[in-house]
């Protein structure tokens, strides 16, 4: 079923979105704060790890089921409803901090709920964006969102480390109950299409059954040309990307011997490379040759990662350097691929199809986060992160060079079978660097 966009849709749209810039900028800060708290109090890169595989579990295991119920419920009433739970959880844990209660498991079980209403909130939000948005304005809205998300996560971690002074974490968690309020207000009053499947019957409804939605939405996703590659390189470059995203205040703190505001410097690197590379996705209206740039941009990603470890002791500007290489890349990567998504997925499938692309990509990476902690002891950081890199890099040369996915003409949509049949069969038995919408 398609839906036309039209003027007030797209307007809409617009209003829903600076709505979500605010949550985005309230999220970005309790992050901040909850990690580096994590940091100092524990001084553990193992407590570090099962603090990021608190949130990836839940999403893998929650983010199937949430894209059939996004598929199939009021889109508008599903993202009131866990944007309000996942305040309310954030809330709870305030209460609970200030009355003095800190404990680990509590903290990780917070963040796990959270991480249950985040699945239902992606995929509904990127399945909304294609009913609502033009087609041919639907690239540059993907790199202006990453351009405004660049500009919030620059801020949100000076802006936390600056409350960090002031007040305590507890404190400081109110940021992000009161941006849920700022963007609350405008979905109240916009209009947010939802597909809805016309039935003859009450019992063609009937035999719609939800394991059958989650196996079609399965089906197209693993059948649309091209998927197969980029999904394993989404999978396998979350898995490498892990070191980076659970150990980096930890890289910071103990490593570089860095304050929370050398912290937030640091971590402003890859957030001003997001603001540029997402500039450049909303200056350019087409992307010719989609699979040299995505390649090619994950392939350089990497190089980045890799200069990490050869970072002199406090030389933040070489970090800086290194990170900002990092961000340039992920608004690049990222729009290529959601326009894909939604140029070659049915508006009524892109619910589901949005939730099982983000289960698999993210598939292993709750393995990779557990393990980080014993891997950093056993490699050091600076190892761990080499390696990885170099993993990376090698990964983007085979599945670019040996498989046909460089063939595939994503804007003509070309019937070609691309995958490479081992690659294939083994991604089908068993994406904050792919997939951080």
């Amino acid at each position: 079923m398609e839906i036309i966009p039209t003027k007030k849709s797209f307007k809409d749209y617009i209003y829903f979105w600076i709505g979500q810039i605010f949550s985005l900028f309230g999220s970005q800060v309790a992050i901040f704060v909850l990690i580096w708290w994590l940091t100092v109090e524990t001084n553990n890169p193992i407590v570090l790890s099962f603090a990021s595989l608190s949130f990836i579990l839940p999403f893998v295991l929650a983010a199937p089921i949430a894209g059939v119920f996004s598929d199939r419920l009021n889109r508008k009433k599903l993202i009131m409803t866990v944007d309000f739970l996942q305040a309310l959880a954030t809330l709870v844990l305030i209460i609970f901090m200030t009355m003095g209660y800190k404990e680990l498991w509590f903290i990780f079980t917070i963040m796990a709920l959270r991480s249950v209403f985040q699945a239902f909130h992606q995929p509904t939000v990127n399945a909304i964006i294609p009913t609502m948005v033009p087609k041919e304005k639907l690239s540059r809205i993907n790199g202006l969102g990453f351009l405004f998300s660049g500009f919030v996560q620059l801020a949100a971690p000076m802006f936390a480390a600056l409350l960090l002074v002031f007040l305590s974490v507890e404190q400081a968690l109110w940021v992000d109950v009161i941006t849920f309020v700022l963007a609350f207000i405008p979905l109240v009053f916009i209009s947010i299409p939802s597909i809805r499947v016309e039935k003859e019957n009450d019992e063609d409804l009937e035999k719609e059954a939800f394991t059958k939605e989650l196996k079609d939405g399965f089906h197209t996703l693993t059948t649309t040309p091209g998927m197969i590659v980029l999904l394993i390189l989404s999978m396998l470059g979350n898995f490498l990307i892990q070191p980076l995203n659970v150990l980096s205040s930890y890289y910071a703190h103990n490593i570089h011997s860095a304050t929370v505001f050398e912290y937030a410097l640091i971590s402003a690197g890859i957030q001003g490379g997001i603001v540029v590379g997402a500039v450049i996705t909303s200056i350019k209206k087409h992307w010719n040759h989609k699979m040299d740039w995505f390649f090619g941009t994950v392939a350089i990603l990497m190089v980045g990662y890799g200069m990490l470890a050869f970072a002199p002791y406090r030389f933040f500007g070489f970090i800086f350097s290194a990170l900002f290489l990092i961000g340039i890349g992920l608004p690049i990567i990222n729009t290529i691929y959601q326009t894909i998504l939604q140029t070659n997925i049915p508006h009524e499938k892109l619910g589901r199809v949005s939730s099982i692309d983000a289960t698999f990509s993210m598939l292993i990476s709750p393995i990779g986060s557990i393990i980080v902690g014993p891997l950093a002891v056993i490699f050091t950081i600076n190892g761990l992160y080499l390696i990885s890199a170099l993993l990376g890099v090698v990964l983007c040369v085979i599945l670019y060079f040996f498989t046909g996915v460089r063939k595939v003409d994503f804007d003509k949509n070309l019937n070609l079978d691309i995958s490479a049949p081992s690659l294939e069969k083994n991604i089908i038995n068993k994406k904050s660097i792919i997939n951080t919408n």
